[in-house]
């Protein structure tokens, strides 16, 4: 290992290949991803350029791994998601939607101008675990309420989690198209307050919700 790729890691414990990792996901969250070069990565790690190459095939492959460490960093500092038969049914829903809602704002700008980029938007998507997603854990949420009998045994729980996902992708898809930042609250109710409600009836049973 060269000096200065010594000293890039010395303080810690981590690999260089971690290091890199980190250095990525710091990026990422100071200044997305559309525009992050080699160069700039190695800069920020304190390594020559090439030394990348040494660790990962290519620079889509340290972003998709920057990437997903930093959907873990956020994911850390959201509220825990509601756990199948605790509280209200409406309290459950509520608490997907603000879970889903924080989660993609907060992703939004590593994502800003990458609708160029379906390839490696592509990539991104297959890399993720299965069952790991905020879709696949609300899905599995709706389908733990039903079994315990607070969501109606006919409810369609996949149309369902389709559409409270579509909700918090518009956020995203407002930001990238549109520009525009937040999620509006309506004057007399909140907007979080309509979202449940509108949902409430397609999954509740008399007496569930």
């Amino acid at each position: 290992m060269s000096p200065r790729t010594a000293a890039a890691v010395r303080d810690g414990d981590r690999s260089l290949r971690d290091h890199l990792v980190a250095t990525a996901e710091r990026l990422i969250a100071e200044r997305g991803m559309a525009d992050l070069t080699v160069r700039a990565i190695a800069r920020a790690a304190g390594v020559a350029d090439g030394v990348l190459y040494n660790h990962f095939a290519d620079k889509d492959e340290l972003l998709t791994e920057g990437w997903w460490a930093r959907v873990r960093t956020i994911e850390r500092d959201l509220p825990a998601l509601p756990v199948p038969g605790e509280g209200t049914l409406a309290a459950g829903v509520r608490g997907h939607f603000e879970y889903g809602l924080a989660f993609h704002r907060a992703v939004m700008p590593a994502l800003s101008g990458l609708l160029g980029r379906p390839d490696f938007l592509a990539r991104l998507a297959a890399t993720h675990e299965p069952g790991d997603s905020w879709r696949d854990r609300l899905l599995g949420w709706l389908r733990a309420e039903r079994d315990l009998g607070r969501v109606a045994a006919s409810a369609p729980v996949e149309a369902v989690a389709a559409m409270m996902v579509g909700v918090c992708h518009e956020t995203v898809l407002n930001y990238l198209l549109r520009g525009i930042p937040a999620t509006p609250d309506a004057p007399s109710r909140t907007w979080l307050d309509d979202l449940v409600r509108a949902v409430l009836p397609a999954l509740t049973a008399p007496g569930t919700a």
